[in-house]
């Protein structure tokens, strides 16, 4: 028999490949919890895949059926966590989990303990089990599986008035790959919701760019059109997420109709 390799992982050093490129990674939320999405989305040629867990219909049943199709596709399965931390972490990376996307952080002991949450010993304080998916159900050897789990990608999400606040200390935690920038919840805890072009918020957020560049940590953000994304990356963003796939599915359905329509 072949070596065995971990599922996701091929995937996870194409997808920090990518956001050490000058374009960057690009990837979708996916909130439908059928694999088909996520499969084509591979296909299609995304870096990576946001099965999100805070905002979708999703159960950690299903998710692992996501991040098989991921498997499938070569496309890195980064999983956004619901609110709350160890437990869902845990579950996550034992189903598959390339990359953790650990929502609503505003405090540098919270990115410690995501940090704890994600990393086996001595780094962290992750549970050990050898037999669960991520490890081939036990086929790989102890030793390797618990070696190349430490190298799962690590985001944290900075939503608010109160993370920037706080940026200084978040950025000086260890174990931290990528912080990711919610425009939309950071145009809320700025006084104007809603609009991610506001330029208090612009402002913002090049701020943040400015001192995580000085940290030599990536940076990652949100956007609702390929413009948008292109904004952030020419900003030196590079993990975007891009739209969801029910509003990726209703653009495309919208165009054929009013293009059928059209005598």
């Amino acid at each position: 028999m072949d070596k065995l390799k971990m599922p996701s992982m091929e995937s996870v050093d194409k997808f920090k490949a990518a956001m050490d490129s000058d374009q960057g990674a690009l990837g979708p939320f996916m909130i439908t919890s059928d694999p088909a999405y996520v499969e084509a989305a591979g296909y299609a040629g995304y870096d990576f895949v946001l099965l999100d867990m805070e905002h979708g219909p999703g159960t950690f049943e299903n998710l692992q059926n996501l991040i098989r199709a991921a498997n499938v596709a070569g496309v890195c399965p980064v999983v956004r966590v619901p609110r709350g931390m160890d437990i869902w972490i845990d579950r996550a990376l034992d189903v598959g989990a390339g990359a953790l996307l650990v929502p609503q952080i505003d405090t540098a002991d919270q990115v410690r303990a995501v940090v704890s949450a994600a990393k086996y010993g001595p780094v962290g304080t992750r549970g050990t089990n050898r037999f669960v998916r991520s490890a081939c159900y036990g086929a790989m050897p102890g030793s390797e599986y618990f070696a190349k789990a430490q190298e799962t990608v690590v985001i944290i999400q900075a939503e608010g008035k109160k993370a920037v606040e706080n940026l200084d200390e978040i950025l000086d935690v260890p174990g931290v790959d990528v912080l990711f920038i919610g425009p939309y919840d950071l145009s809320s805890s700025l006084g104007h919701v809603g609009e991610v072009n506001h330029p208090d918020v612009i402002a913002c957020i090049q701020g943040i760019i400015d001192k995580a560049n000085a940290k030599g940590v990536k940076l990652g953000c949100f956007a609702d059109t390929v413009e948008g994304a292109k904004k952030w990356r020419d900003m030196g963003i590079k993990f975007v997420s891009y739209t969801c796939d029910t509003y990726l599915f209703y653009q495309a359905a919208k165009a054929d109709v009013e293009a059928f329509a059209n005598k």
